[in-house]
């Protein structure tokens, strides 16, 4: 079984091993595959080259989740990753700001104390009144901080038909 990538012009793609590394106009990314076992990636020319011996089921979504993987960084070297995400209340205002690596939410839900969602290594969040973005070009740490931020805002022992405040992702990966 054999699956192949052609790589973009201007995109510089390394493999070494199990380790897929990819340098473009916004950095340099790389992604290893160590749990693969059996699978071997090639670079020829300017495609990727990623097979296997066996034809099992396994295998074939093996292959095909390291293609998108190396998708993912090909399009985050060169266009990058936004998550957009907006502030809902209805009772009480809630403001948020960036310290450090820490988006931190005041006054949710009237709260005296603050809540936090941390921001991963290489990704930039903005604050524009209720408007939050999220951009960075690896996926996984946009996603993960998107994913923070709305679950920094999670309601528990009230009901959420009534309290409907939060920070919620509107749209992502883009």
């Amino acid at each position: 079984m054999k699956k192949e990538l052609v790589i973009p012009e201007g995109i510089n793609v390394d493999v070494t091993d199990k380790k897929i590394t990819v340098n473009g106009k916004l950095g340099k990314l790389e992604k290893e595959f160590k749990y693969f076992h059996d699978i071997k990636l090639e670079k020829q020319d300017n495609k990727l080259t990623v097979s296997c011996e066996s034809e099992k089921k396994k295998v074939k979504a093996m292959i095909g989740t390291i293609i998108s993987h190396t998708k993912n960084l090909i399009q985050g070297v060169t266009a990058g990753y936004t998550y957009k995400l907006k502030a809902v209340y209805t009772h009480f205002p809630m403001t948020s700001k960036v310290e450090g690596n820490r988006v931190v939410i005041t006054n949710f839900l009237g709260e005296k104390t603050s809540r936090t969602a941390k921001i991963l290594e290489g990704v930039k969040v903005e604050i524009n009144g209720q408007d939050l973005t999220v951009t960075g070009n690896d996926l996984e740490k946009v996603a993960q901080t998107a994913a923070n931020i709305e679950t920094a805002t999670k309601i528990t022992k009230k009901d959420r038909r009534i309290f409907q405040d939060m920070i919620a992702i509107v749209k992502g990966k883009a």
